[in-house]
């Protein structure tokens, strides 16, 4: 059985997403419950310190659904398969909008702290990046044509784009920044208080199957809109 066959696709999408979506949903209530009322504040940034729940995972996401565009060019590259195209035109709104919540929570929880909405920092700025790689992308796919050569120009222009991924998780170690060095995803193990660690991956866990639900409704209606087309230039011709 093909895997990345439409019709396979479009009857386990119908199968799992309100299930994937539920989970997602109580997972993430759970994540938020333990950063509201079980972490404690910080002794600096106070009640502030909270945002960190929204920000972290959101830039954890960002950068995995990323990487999962990379995968999938690939993918699509070496076998030409559309549902691989699809899915990377599925999930960059989606990296956009956690992107975006990456940069907005950022911007209120650095304001306190460092005095200022903005600065030309090595994190803050190669995120912005990726904001824009994100919304090329999707610019990208809005041109369409027949030949679907739209698909390639977007998968050589997101492995062009994967060089930013290491960047923004390497940009704290590689130059001065604002921002601490890493504290959860190290070599020698997390630093930060398990009180503090369980919300972040709870709320991680809960974005992730949000936009496992996000990515099999826009597979969907991609697939139904390409059937609709099929068969509207079938009766044309």
């Amino acid at each position: 059985m093909n895997l990345f066959s439409p019709n396979h696709l479009h009857s386990n999408i119908n199968k799992f997403s309100n299930l994937v979506f539920s989970f997602g949903i109580v997972i993430l209530m759970i994540g938020f419950y333990f950063a509201f009322f079980i972490a404690p504040n910080d002794y600096q940034q106070g009640i502030m310190v909270k945002i960190m729940y929204l920000h972290v995972p959101s830039a954890w996401l960002s950068l995995a659904i990323y990487s999962s565009i990379t995968v999938m060019s690939i993918l699509y590259l070496i076998t030409k398969t559309p549902i691989a195209a699809l899915i990377v035109k599925s999930l960059a709104p989606i990296g956009f909008i956690f992107t975006s919540i990456v940069l907005i929570s950022g911007i209120f929880w650095g304001r306190p702290m460092w005095g200022v909405w903005w600065v030309w920092d090595a994190r803050l700025t190669s995120v912005l990046l990726l904001f824009f790689i994100y919304l090329g992308l999707m610019l990208i796919y809005r041109i369409e044509d027949k030949r679907n050569n739209h698909f390639k120009i977007a998968a050589v222009y997101a492995l062009l784009g994967f060089i930013n991924i290491p960047i923004v998780k390497y940009s704290v170690d590689w130059w001065n920044t604002l921002h601490q060095p890493a504290s959860v995803i190290r070599m020698d193990g997390p630093t930060i208080h398990f009180t503090m660690l369980y919300p972040l991956i709870f709320v991680f866990l809960g974005f992730c199957l949000i936009s496992l639900y996000l990515l099999s409704q826009s597979l969907k209606f991609e697939l139904l809109n390409n059937k609709f087309k099929a068969r509207y230039l079938k009766k044309k011709h």
